[in-house]
């Protein structure tokens, strides 16, 4: 079953979930809400040597989202 990733990067953005893990099969399917996701460039992925990708949300320097 696919995972809600529109849902997953709003619990990132609210802080819910400290980093989100994405598979590299399930990249296809992240790829595209990702690009419609208003605080995208905010989402930074650390590419892993396995083709996983993990994301976290960067907060403001006072710890603001």
């Amino acid at each position: 079953m696919a995972r809600d990733f529109s849902n997953l990067l709003e619990q990132l953005r609210q802080g819910t979930i400290k980093e989100l893990t994405v598979e590299p099969d399930e990249f296809s399917e992240f790829q595209p809400i990702y690009m419609k996701y208003d605080q995208r460039k905010r989402v930074i992925g650390s590419a892993q040597r396995s083709g996983k990708v993990v994301y976290h949300f960067e907060t403001h320097e006072n710890g603001e989202h």
